[in-house]
């Protein structure tokens, strides 16, 4: 593969950063991870604006989002990919093996990868640690990701594919790389981002364009009787049905409401790739 490092397109096996890189030293650095789909980026603007505001979040100065969309656009090209995922990973550079940052360039990676949608119903579990919705970090995204890295392990170690976190407030927060949604009484309804959840582009665009409702409630509130259907999303996943979580199943799934969205989205899809 071919991958953009600080403007050069390389082989994958010369690229190479500093081991004194803070996005490596202290996870201080910013992503975003777009699809392609018949080699066209999906969203690419939601993404970038998302990317700036993760940096400005961060006191990190945004990189310049017409070289990151370019190189974007030059890698997903030159590698020939049809499907698949390209990722965008901005960090501050070379800073030594401290805490603070220096002065030094900070450095942009573009590299995209062949893979397929998951799609397929799924069983999440519910994290015993919460997320919380205070903190520096909320809401934005970054490659500190090691909270993340723990939680799905243990997850995945009870056989389900996600980890949910409710917040600090034992509200229904998001999974680790997904946002959920639950459907109640006929009304899809997902976490508002006062939750401390991540403003997932594929969420945003369920939310903006197909009717979903952001909500505070209770991370209990997928146990209870009254939620017939629930679902991640994410640009991966894009419209995920859970049929378990933990102890608790849901049957007939997909559920309508859930086959309803997952069709909406990919009308969105085909309307155009920068929706």
């Amino acid at each position: 593969m071919l991958v953009y490092l600080d403007g050069e397109v390389l082989e994958e096996h010369e690229a190479r950063i500093s081991i004194f890189d803070h996005g490596l030293v202290t996870g201080d650095g910013a992503f975003e991870t777009l699809a392609i789909y018949k080699g066209q980026v999906f969203a690419v603007t939601r993404h970038l604006e998302r990317l700036a505001r993760t940096c400005r979040g961060m006191r990190l100065e945004p990189p310049d989002l017409d070289e990151v969309e370019k190189a974007i656009r030059r890698v997903v090209e030159d590698n020939g990919i049809v499907d698949g995922k390209v990722r965008i990973t901005y960090t501050a550079g070379d800073s030594g093996l401290g805490s603070a940052r220096s002065n030094s360039k900070r450095r942009l990676i573009v590299a995209c990868e062949v893979g397929d949608r998951t799609t397929f119903p799924t069983m999440v579990a519910i994290s015993p640690w919460p997320r919380s919705e205070i903190g520096v970090l909320a809401g934005l995204k970054t490659t500190s990701y090691a909270e993340n890295v723990i939680c799905l392990d243990w997850a995945l170690e009870r056989g389900a594919s996600e980890v949910i976190f409710k917040n600090l407030k034992g509200q229904l927060c998001e999974g680790s790389g997904s946002n959920i949604f639950f459907v109640m009484e006929g009304q899809l309804y997902t976490p508002a981002v006062s939750t401390g959840c991540l403003a997932g582009v594929t969420r945003d665009l369920i939310v903006e364009r197909l009717g979903a409702k952001e909500i505070e409630i209770e991370a209990e509130v997928l146990f209870e009787e009254n939620v017939d259907e629930a679902f991640l999303s994410s640009t991966l996943r894009e419209v995920q049905p859970i049929a378990k979580v933990d102890s608790r199943e849901f049957s007939n799934v997909p559920g309508p409401v859930t086959i309803q969205t997952a069709r909406g989205f990919q009308e969105i899809i085909a309307e155009g790739m920068n929706p």
